[in-house]
């Protein structure tokens, strides 16, 4: 069985920034050659997570202030006293998430639902420029 690796770069701005990268990874697995097969998007990053939601205002309003109030950026992190980054409620965000996405295709098309997108969140304190990989197995 055919297994394709690729590569998506982006900007983001931090702080829970969250992008839709559904288009994307569609292009991705359209452009791969294969008909049906499963698509995996990992983010090799430790403060950045991904995960599926309905992309719109409020919902992405309400998945802020959940990660607000339970992993506030304002608490006593253990990993900001060791290293002063000041970026320890990224990192327990982003483990709550997880780190990689993997999602069926049938006929070169993500059989994702109707209201449901791949959404790319960086938890960290400030802007980067971010790198997820994306694999892409079957026939």
């Amino acid at each position: 069985m055919p297994v394709k690796t690729y590569h998506l770069s982006f900007s983001t701005r931090g702080n829970a920034d969250m992008l839709d990268i559904t288009p994307q990874v569609a292009k991705t697995v359209n452009e791969s050659g294969l008909q049906d097969g499963i698509v995996t998007i990992f983010c090799p990053s430790s403060t950045s997570a991904l995960t599926t939601i309905e992309y719109e205002p409020g919902c992405l309003k309400d998945l802020r202030r959940l990660f607000d109030e339970i992993l506030p950026e304002s608490k006593d992190y253990a990993h900001n006293e060791r290293w002063g980054d000041g970026n320890g409620h990224s990192h327990a965000r982003a483990a709550l998430l997880k780190a990689s996405l993997t999602i069926p295709f049938a006929a070169k098309t993500l059989t994702l639902g109707t209201w449901q997108q791949i959404i790319y969140v960086d938890f960290d304190n400030r802007s980067r420029q971010r790198q997820v990989v994306v694999q892409v197995m079957g026939e």
